[in-house]
């Protein structure tokens, strides 16, 4: 598994396999949320076959699919009351992790400095310097 810290409580990774729910509910992972389509999945990766696995081991488990054309602010939103925005500590994953860093930086937008979301995605091992502008301000509601 290749977890990487973006907050003291918001991990991203790219996908997940059931096998791996055990160790990261050992790790301290409580909630698992799904940034990835199924449409992108064998049904053994499935966001139901992930969820099972997730329950099975204690962790709670959120979906919230997204693709580069549907990172807008409602969902943006969306995903961060279902992530970054709980008591939990999560883990969200995609196809890389890339997706879910996004979607993380853009609902922080507003609630950190846009240096701060940089630095904390640059840690994680992404290099999000490009959006500087974007996350400057506000991108999601609360």
């Amino acid at each position: 598994m290749d977890i990487r810290q973006l907050s003291p409580h918001f991990f991203v990774s790219p996908q997940v396999d059931p096998a791996d729910m055990p160790a990261l509910a050992e790790a301290g992972i409580t909630r698992i949320l799904c940034n990835r389509p199924d449409a992108e999945v064998p049904p053994s990766h499935s966001a139901a076959a992930i969820r099972a696995a997730a329950e099975a081991a204690g962790m709670s488990f959120a979906e919230q699919p997204l693709t580069h054309q549907s990172m807008i602010p409602d969902v943006i939103g969306q995903n961060r009351a279902l992530g970054a925005a709980t008591d939990e500590t999560v883990l969200a994953y995609c196809a890389s992790g890339t997706r879910s860093t996004i979607a993380w930086a853009l609902g922080q937008a507003g609630n950190m400095p846009a240096e701060d979301i940089i630095a904390a995605a640059q840690a994680g091992g992404y290099d999000i310097r490009n959006m500087q502008q974007v996350l400057s301000q506000p991108f999601a509601e609360d």
